[in-house]
């Protein structure tokens, strides 16, 4: 099976999966959940084309052995990501940008974590760039290693094992597997939607608070003669 490379040919999943198999599939998983240098790897199209590949033969192991393997490898590697967080602490927000670093993306996550808490932790696991900083961020914020650990865990295995069983049941139909190369670009297209619209949203919260208007995602005071 061959697909369209969506940035440079060593990015490409069916690449990445022919060249290093299951054991170089892991590692990129557990980079891309929590450590810096891993913000750019593609996580959901290389899972989705996983799947697609054990259900056609071409990757010989047990799909819920592949599964199992992809959860432990993002749970651990949003663990390192934490850990590190907790050991950094806020000295991540004064790092100088470089390569592989940039203080916007931990911006960002920062942000996401603020808005929603711990599920971010879940949420996070859908959006590229934020899934590898959030778990640091969580860190940095000394989020109680209790609420990290179960959090950790639901997100890990709704991604993980849920983009590699997508993968694998739309690999059973021809039509998928005819139009690999379309797949890939609607699951990155979809993968960038949350950060368009959060993109959206802050622009227009920034605009209407330039023009004094209230922001309609803040709760509304009631008036001072409301009933008791």
């Amino acid at each position: 099976m061959t697909t369209l490379a969506l940035g440079p040919s060593w990015l490409d999943p069916n690449h990445l999966l022919n060249e290093f198999g299951i054991y170089g599939l892991l590692i990129i998983v557990f980079a891309e959940s929590g450590l810096l240098i891993g913000f750019f790897l593609p996580g959901d199209s290389l899972l989705f084309t996983t799947g697609l590949l054990v259900t056609t033969g071409q990757l010989t192991m047990d799909l819920w052995l592949v599964c199992v393997l992809i959860c432990v490898a993002a749970i651990l590697g949003d663990q390192a990501g934490y850990l590190f967080g907790k050991k950094v602490g806020p000295a991540l927000f004064n790092r100088p940008d470089s390569r592989f670093f940039k203080q916007e993306n931990v911006l960002k996550a920062h942000d996401f974590f603020e808005k929603h808490g711990p599920k971010s932790l879940v949420l996070a696991r859908f959006v590229p760039i934020v899934r590898t900083f959030t778990p640091i961020i969580a860190g940095v914020s000394g989020m109680r290693y209790r609420s990290f650990i179960t959090f950790n865990i639901i997100g890990g295995i709704l991604w993980g094992a849920g983009v590699t069983l997508l993968g694998a049941w739309l690999g059973r139909h021809a039509l998928v597997r005819d139009n690999i190369e379309a797949m890939l670009i609607g699951i990155v297209l979809l993968s960038i939607v949350p950060i368009v619209i959060e993109f959206a949203r802050a622009r227009g919260q920034s605009k209407r608070a330039v023009a004094g208007a209230p922001d309609p995602d803040e709760p509304q005071t009631r008036g001072r003669h409301a009933k008791r």
